[in-house]
């Protein structure tokens, strides 16, 4: 057996433990056929719908999957963590059902919206500088110095695996599955439900989609290493930023994912609206970057089946009514 192939065994049992560990406390979201874009499409869709996880994405898994492998006496020091979106929801939520003290460290100028709703989820939180990036490092440092565990939003197999349980799902529901297509920041979500296909049914192709104006995973996969790129704002701010130095999952994407496209803002903002009005259902940008990978390269899947993951749905609903309006967000 090849390096590789004990890798990949060793990602999808820690995928299967990952499931037992957090299966009494998720939602096991639907996947559900979609008719009309299946005939648009000349192709079989289905939308694996993580939207509808507990906390609104699928970081509530990751979250709660890392938290229980930590030993009784790692929780009772506490855990640290950064985050203004989905992961410092996911948690927060993980940290309360575990009994665990969470500090939570957001930059400066967060959003007063997202403030109020991580205060409401119950976290303490703490503040440090005006960027991301500033404010991880920060928090990595309080936590080493205080003998807290961080939780990062990705870079973690534990992380990893507990995301990769919507990859077990998908595989349970739909055995024949063709195509997986999903949304990429960090690489948490993809490195985990590749590896674990790639292990388990290896015939299925990964397709990772990130928006053009922050595509850090396509270029680095292009370079054959991390590499930073000129960013621009983007309606899938949930995916938005660069890739951790050292990332465990820049190897897992190498290896596992099939192939990294991009989309066009414009793409997105239509994918939005078609999953509301085919579906009724309200995604973020990011939970709709499947479906525009899908409308711009549809070519590439016509007769086969695809899975397309809509990874969260909070969004405000002044922004989403922007966007149903086409207005600018």
């Amino acid at each position: 057996m090849s390096h590789q192939e004990r890798e990949a065994r060793l990602l999808a049992a820690g995928v299967e433990n990952a499931y037992a560990r957090i299966r009494p406390d998720i939602i096991e979201t639907a996947l559900e056929y979609s008719p009309l874009l299946s005939l648009v499409f000349g192709a079989h869709v289905y939308f694996k719908w993580e939207c509808d996880q507990i906390t609104g994405s699928f970081k509530f898994r990751g979250a709660l999957n890392k938290l229980r492998t930590l030993s009784s006496a790692r929780k009772r020091k506490g855990v640290v963590s950064a985050s203004t979106g989905n992961h410092g929801l996911g948690v927060c939520r993980a940290a309360r059902i575990e009994g665990v003290d969470l500090v939570l460290y957001l930059p400066e100028n967060a959003a007063s919206a997202k403030i109020a709703r991580l205060r409401k989820a119950g976290a303490v939180l703490r503040f440090f500088g005006t960027s991301c990036e500033k404010t991880e490092a920060h928090a990595r440092s309080e936590a080493a110095s205080s003998g807290r565990v961080f939780i990062s939003p990705y870079n973690d197999r534990e992380i990893i695996g507990g995301q990769g349980t919507a990859g077990l799902e998908i595989l349970d529901q739909l055995p024949g599955v063709e195509d997986v297509i999903v949304p990429v920041g960090g690489g948490g979500l993809i490195a985990g439900i590749a590896g674990y296909l790639k292990c388990r049914a290896p015939g299925v192709r990964v397709w990772g989609v990130e928006p053009a104006r922050s595509a850090f995973m396509k270029a680095s996969l292009r370079a054959g290493r991390l590499v930073a790129v000129k960013e621009k704002k983007t309606l899938a701010d949930a995916v938005a930023g660069g890739i951790e130095p050292g990332s465990v999952t820049f190897p897992l994407c190498r290896r596992y994912v099939d192939e990294v496209v991009t989309v066009s803002e414009e793409g997105l903002t239509a994918a939005v609206r078609l999953i509301h009005e085919v579906h009724g259902k309200v995604v973020e940008g990011a939970g709709a970057l499947a479906l525009a990978a899908m409308m711009k390269y549809r070519a590439r899947f016509r007769g086969r089946r695809v899975v397309l993951v809509a990874s969260g749905g909070n969004i405000s609903p002044g922004r989403f009514q922007s966007i149903c309006h086409g207005r600018r967000f």
